[in-house]
Parts: structure tokens; sequence; C-alpha cells
């Protein structure tokens, strides 16, 4: 072992080696090294192979985290390379309380992005303050401050403080120790950094990315399109059976997925039965049916909205059909056990789409032109709100129940040449694509968002945003603000919750659209590295001040919402435009062209941190306040304090998803909750079936 592998040593590894030769571990860190170096000059050869280093608790407990729940993380957003997690494993918790403080400030005013941005530290340091080195929690006493906004790629060594940073904390750790060793008393005198011991940071080894699984099932087959379905939906291993997440938020949403393959001709049909209802005892007991679902056919332009677009149409288990939001009474409710069949004749003008539960044929429920269709396959349809189904598309011996009409075809029973396939997915990470918006609350994100995944409709773009969620969470095709009797900012809380479905994202190769504010350098950098390997783009928006008043206005007008003015402050003052680079492959301004935004960019800085003053430190004396989500208890969705828990979703089998429900939590609710992902879904309408 080399002198200088000897000073890279850690308080605690150091006493390890100590023990190991059974001398004393008292002193401080100098103390430490002198005592260890010593006896490794003055034994054999031999004798330091019992000195071999792993690397201590820290590498252990990530191989741990990972081994365990792959696709969590402490901020809901867990990278698989350990470069990226060393890097930013003392930033994340300041970044993550920070996150959920704005998140939640926000929302007791408004329903728009609350969570829409992270509120990232403004510097990061590391607190010189002694502390006992004698507990457990010794080696977690490394706290950190906020990271400056003008943050950039190159590193400095202010910024190494998982590397020499660290070290040079745990000395002053030590001092606890020393006091009853051979060193200084505690508060006799304090320890600076010495020069010699801090050592620029080496840059990360590069990170080799590991491309999604590859998918060997077989394509022929009619079963629920994974690709073709809601995040928040597990489908399982087979195919024909899913359930969507209901724990926290989640279960105010619907999920949705199509079948696979579609017709345009003929007389086809297939089942959907409702096996089991979720449990529902945490949400509020006014919830107008907890426990539905819905059943029909869609074109594949449609969203996963059944009955709530043009060309999608759906019928419900409160007993009602619906197509654009359009609902009326139909047949009769059906529930947990029942089977519903979907029939529809594609060779009738108009087409006749009709349903059957339990065998009995309820009658004609939609008739469609022809030239409303335009030859566009309808697909297989289901949505469903914490609830678990099973999907026979003629993949069974028998059906559950013969349809009543004997003509009827089986989707999968029809010639494979006859059958139309839907949008096939990539299958590599390197054709998966994800644009995070950039921007101030108001200035237009979310309908750039929506303009741009309608324009490219093949590319089928995942929002992720708390927008998109609210937008989601229709009572009977109405807003679901219009149909809440609790606190709206509870509800946004738990829709922000949501949006850490991006932690999900990443494991599954889709494209994406991040519609947050995402002004902070250090939140573009965390939520982006674990899309390594994805096409990554940044649209930034910045409008003339005139745009930006008017756009504002026209939104509070249109929809209420009132973004509380210090969390605009604070976010101009801490905006940073991103840039092309490592984490960037392209920046696009698509209001002001770079070179005028950028003098209005900081014009902003200015006024924000005029308003704001200085930066301060937020709620990180040993957890709790806001953060959810690390270190410590945060608030729960009923405003009361809860333990602390590292959620997350294990989504190990990207393309499989399944099995359906099991908690991925280490230390999360029990089992029973149903889902496994630490936070809400998006949320799909209340009522209506």
């Amino acid at each position: 072992m080399s002198d200088v592998d000897i000073g890279k040593l850690k308080v605690i590894e150091l006493k390890a080696e100590l023990q190991k030769r059974g001398l004393d571990t008292k002193g401080n860190k100098a103390v430490l090294v002198k005592r260890l170096q010593d006896a490794i000059d003055s034994s054999q050869p031999g004798d330091e192979s019992g000195a071999v280093i792993t690397g201590g608790a820290d590498e252990g407990d990530e191989s741990q985290g990972s081994a365990t729940n792959p696709g969590s993380g402490d901020d809901g957003y867990q990278q698989d390379d350990s470069s990226s997690k060393q890097e930013e494993s003392s930033a994340a918790p300041e970044e993550s309380a920070d996150d959920s403080q704005e998140e939640f400030a926000t929302a007791q005013k408004s329903g728009e992005t609350a969570g829409s941005e992270e509120q990232e530290p403004m510097e990061e340091a590391v607190k010189e303050e002694p502390i006992e080195e004698d507990g457990p929690s010794a080696m977690e006493a490394v706290q950190v401050k906020q990271e400056p906004a003008e943050d950039k790629a190159a590193p400095t060594p202010a910024l190494q403080v998982n590397g020499e940073q660290q070290q040079v904390k745990e000395e002053q750790l030590a001092g606890g120790d020393a006091g009853r060793g051979d060193a200084v008393q505690p508060g006799k005198r304090k320890r600076s950094p010495s020069p010699q011991r801090i050592r620029p940071k080496s840059p990360p080894p590069a990170v080799k990315v590991e491309d999604f699984p590859e998918d060997t099932f077989d394509v022929t087959l009619v079963t629920l399109d994974t690709y073709n379905s809601d995040l928040n939906l597990c489908i399982e291993e087979s195919r024909y059976e899913a359930e969507s997440l209901s724990q926290h938020g989640f279960g105010l949403m619907w999920a949705g997925a199509r079948a696979t393959y579609g017709a345009n001709k003929g007389k086809i049909c297939f089942e959907a039965k409702i096996t089991k209802y979720l449990d529902v005892s945490h949400l509020p007991s006014d919830e107008p049916t907890p426990n539905v679902a819905r059943v029909g056919f869609s074109v594949e332009e449609s969203s996963m909205q059944l009955g709530e677009e043009p060309l999608s149409y759906g019928y419900g288990g409160t007993g009602k059909i619906s197509v654009d939001c359009k609902f009326k009474d139909y047949g009769e409710p059906f529930a947990e056990g029942d089977v519903i069949l979907g029939m529809a004749d594609l060779d009738s003008d108009p087409v006749r789409l009709s349903f059957a539960k339990n065998g009995r044929d309820l009658g004609t429920a939609f008739e469609v032109p022809r030239e409303t269709l335009k030859g566009r396959a309808l697909f297989p349809h289901v949505l469903v709100k914490n609830c678990a189904f099973q999907c026979n598309f003629g993949q069974l011996a028998e059906p559950w129940f013969k349809p009543p009409d004997s003509s009827y075809t089986f989707i999968a029973c029809v010639p494979l040449d006859e059958r139309i396939r839907g949008t096939v997915g990539p299958k590599k990470k390197a054709d998966c694509e994800m644009i995070m918006m950039c921007g101030l609350p108001g200035c237009g994100k979310t309908t750039w968002a929506n303009e741009y995944t309608a324009k490219f409709p093949e590319r089928k773009y995942n929002i992720l945003g708390t927008n998109n969620i609210i937008d989601k969470m229709k009572v009977m095709g109405l807003p679901r603000k219009r149909n809440y009797s609790g606190r709206w900012d509870v509800l946004i809380e738990k829709s922000t919750k949501c949006v850490k479905l991006l932690e999900l994202s990443s494991k599954t190769p889709r494209n994406y659209i991040l519609d947050q504010t995402n002004v902070y350098p250090s939140a573009q950098r965390r939520k982006m590295r674990p899309f390594e390997g994805f096409k990554r783009r940044a649209v930034v928006i910045v409008p003339t001040d005139e745009e930006f008043i008017r756009r504002c206005q026209k939104r509070e007008k249109e929809e209420g919402k009132d973004v509380p003015d210090i969390a605009v402050l604070e976010m101009k003052a801490n905006f940073v435009m991103p840039e092309r680079g490592s984490l960037f492959d392209e920046v696009i301004f698509t209001e002001l062209p770079q070179e005028e935004a950028e003098p209005l960019v900081k014009k902003y800085n200015e006024e924000g941190r005029a308003a704001c003053g200085p930066p301060q430190s937020r709620f990180r004396q040993g957890g709790g306040g806001f953060n959810d989500q690390r270190g410590g208890g945060g608030f729960n969705d009923r405003g009361g304090f809860r333990p602390p828990f590292r959620g997350g979703f294990d989504r190990r089998r990207p393309f499989p998803r399944g099995p359906p429900g099991g908690p991925g939590f280490r230390g999360g609710p029990p089992p029973n909750r149903g889902g496994g992902f630490g936070g809400p879904p998006p949320y799909r309408g209340g009522g209506g079936g």
C-alpha cells in the first residue's frame, strides 16, 4: 500500500486497517495515517495482503441499492452508472429538498406547474463545523450547501464534495475522537484544509451506456401493446393481463393500452375481463367511482384517454358510452368479475360498434360514418382506474362467453396480412428522444409541447409534466378542477409526484418531452443524466417581456392560475440557459434567438437576485421540510408529517411490464397498497366510465 493510497483512506477505513493489525485506533486522521504508515513500513512485504480496501460503506450502499431496486433512486432519478451516483450523491439531497419546497409553494396558489421546476441550490460548499464522530452517522455528517447557478461543465475544486473536500471534512469529524486519544482536545483548535491534501478532481471515467434488453417477444401475436400504453400501466409478462398503479395520487389516474393489431375491414371482436378491484382506501371518501374501467376501440392517433377524443369510442363501467368527452347512457354498469365483449362491424356503412356483457348483447353503441375513419384501423382499447384486467384477443381455446353473433371473429384469429400493426417502438436508446423544455412559468412550454406532439404523431411523445397530468384527470369529460371538493393545492402536490414517472421513463424505450421550467443548471444535469444514450435536446422558450406578460395574463384569465411572484423571481435569479455539449446534442430557441435571449436572461438574473437577496439554505437541518423523497421525513399528501422512505418503481424489464403491482420500495408502504412506484401517476378522470 502506497503513501498515496493511505492518504486517500477515510477515517473509518484507517481505523479498520489499524484494528486489523491490533493497533491503537484513537487519534485524528494525521495521527492515524502516520501510525498505519509506520506499521506498513515495518511489516514484511506479504503483510499487506490483508489491507486490501474494497471501497467502504459508500460503495456497498450503492451496490445494494442498485441490486435491490435498479429503477429507483433517492430523488426519483436513479442512474445506473456509478460515476454519476458518486458525483451527485452529496448535491442531490439539497436539490431534492428545494425541488419539493418550490413545487409545494407554487402549488399553494396555482394549478400551473407547481412542480414544474425544481428549486436548485445556488451555492455548493462544504460546511466546516466540528461534529463528533462517535455515532454511526459520522460518515453522513458531510453537509452540502447550494451550488452556483452559473455552474458550467468544468469542475472546480469547490465542487469536489465526494472527493478530497469530503476527506477534509472527515478530518474535522475526527476531532471529536481526538480528545480521547493523543491529539488536540475538541474546541482547542480548528483544522484547516491542508493545501497538500486538496488535489484536483480527476475527470470522471467515460460512462458505458447500456442499451435496453433485447425484446424477443413474438411480434405476430395480438397482445396489449407495451409501446401504445400508459407508463403507469403494469403489463404482465404474457402481455394479456395488466393493472394500473394505484398508490397515492396514482389512484386518481386512468391507465390504458391498445392492442398491438387493429383492423379496417371485417367483423372483429375481443373480450376484456375486470379481474380485480385494487385497494383505494387511501383515496378521499367522496371520490366518485374510484374503481372503474372502459372498454372499446380507437384509432392509433388518439391518446390513451378512451372515449375522451374524436375517433375514440368507449363503454364505461358506470353504464355510459363516450366519444370526444360526450357521455350518454347505454346498456348497464359493469364491475369486478364481469366480461365485456367489444364488437366492430367494419364492413357496414356506417361502421357499427356494439358491446355484450357476460354474453348478453347490449345493442349498437356507436354508428361511425366510413368517411370519418378515412380507412384508418380501429384497435381494441382498454382504460382502467384502480383495476386489474385480462384480455382475450382469441388466444384462449374457448372464449369466456360466446359472441351473441357468430359472424364476429376474434382479432387474433384474423389472418396476419389482414391485420394492421400499431406503431412499433424504438428498440435502442439511440433511437429514443428526450426533449427538455426550459423557460419560466407561463412562457408557453406546454403549448409548444402539445403542438409538437400533434405535429409528429408517429413519434408518440410522452409528455411528463404537471399540466399534462392534471389534463388527464377529467371527470365525465370535465376538467378535474371543476369536480374536486378537496384542497386544490394538495391535488397539485400529488400531481407533481406523478412527474416522478421520469424515473420509469429512462428505463422504457420511448420518446419524451419533459414539460417543466428546468431553469436551474443542476436540475438540467440531474434530470438528463439517466437518459445517457438518448438523443437529448433542450428547447428554450424566452419570449419578449411584453409577450411573456401577455401570455401570463391570458393563462390566468382562462385557467385562473396565479404562480406566486416570489417563485418566479427565484427562478429568474437562477435561470441559466442550457448549452450544447455532453448533456445536450442540440439546443433550440423557439422564440427569441440565443443572441437576443442571453441579455434578457441576464436581466432576469439581476432582477431576481435583487428581489430575493442572498441564497439561503432551505429545509436541510436533518431532513424534514417538504422533502418527501430523501433524507428524513417530509409532509405527506394530507399535510401531516410522515417518516422517510426511498421509493421507486422497479422497472427491471422495460418491455414485458410485469409482474403487475408489486411494490418496488425499499422500506416503503405496505405491499397491499397496489402499484410499486414512489409517487402518484398521471391522473385519469374520476367518475365517468
